[in-house]
């Protein structure tokens, strides 16, 4: 089983690509990766990004699919609209199925993206997605408007699917006391899931965790729901037990 993480790489090993990789390899999914920017950061200070170089990322993915066979993959960190683009257009060419993590800001305020990458989520990329998972502050950046409680996060994600005709929206909910919204099958099902908020500074790259456990669980042939319910369920456990858990 072949998981792919299309991410930034952060040298603490707290988020983006290593965060990905580690959580394919505690679901027992071989993790591949497709490195989009390098940043210089740690859980609580963010110094500087480098953008990879367009034709290098698609030399990546050629790379990745001449030897395996990947049926889904994550985006988090893609920086501006020209790496959004290329991440866009390798990933309809191979025909693979993906989950969008909307990255925009690391846990310790450093700026993960340029504003032109906004629209290429909202024109491109959110279109084709299986799910998104932005947490609030990424959901108001796509709906440009705030959230404050969780009936705005309710209508938060029924606009992201306005907007973006995406079917599949989950607000993760680390900043609205624990409350996150599942969107399912364009307002066909809403979720409140409600989950306990753990006195920790482990968050460090959980909602790159969370995106990538998604990815793992579709490729062990777990519905998108149940996919979301394992995913979150595990992430919980990383964070309470400050490691990754073994949920399996």
């Amino acid at each position: 089983m072949i998981g792919l993480t299309i991410a930034g790489f952060d040298p603490s090993g707290g988020a983006g690509i290593l965060r990905d990789i580690n959580t394919f390899r505690d679901l027992d999914i071989h993790g591949t990766a497709v490195v989009t920017a390098l940043t210089s950061q740690n859980p609580n200070n963010f110094y500087s990004t480098k953008a990879i170089e367009i034709d290098f990322i698609e030399e990546q993915f050629d790379s990745i699919l001449e030897e395996y066979e990947v049926k889904y993959a994550k985006t988090g960190m893609l920086y501006n609209s020209e790496i959004a683009n290329i991440v866009y257009k390798k990933l309809n060419e191979y025909n693979i199925q993906y989950v969008v993590d909307p990255v925009m800001t690391a846990s310790s305020g450093g700026k993960l993206s340029k504003n032109s990458l906004i629209d290429i989520l909202k024109t491109k990329l959110l279109k084709k997605a299986i799910l998104t998972t932005p947490n609030i502050v990424e959901a108001e950046t796509l709906i440009n408007s705030k959230i404050k409680t969780v009936d705005d996060s309710i209508e938060a994600s029924k606009k992201i699917i306005e907007i973006t005709k995406i079917p599949n929206v989950l607000i993760t909910g680390g900043h609205l006391n624990g409350t996150s919204i599942l969107n399912i099958n364009k307002n066909e099902e809403i979720s409140i899931i409600q989950n306990k908020l753990i006195n920790t500074n482990n968050t460090h790259g959980s909602g790159c965790g969370l995106s990538a456990a998604i990815v793992g669980f579709l490729i062990k042939k777990e519905p998108l729901k149940i996919a979301i319910e394992k995913s979150n369920e595990y992430i919980s456990l990383a964070i309470q037990n400050g490691r990754y858990g073994t949920l399996k």
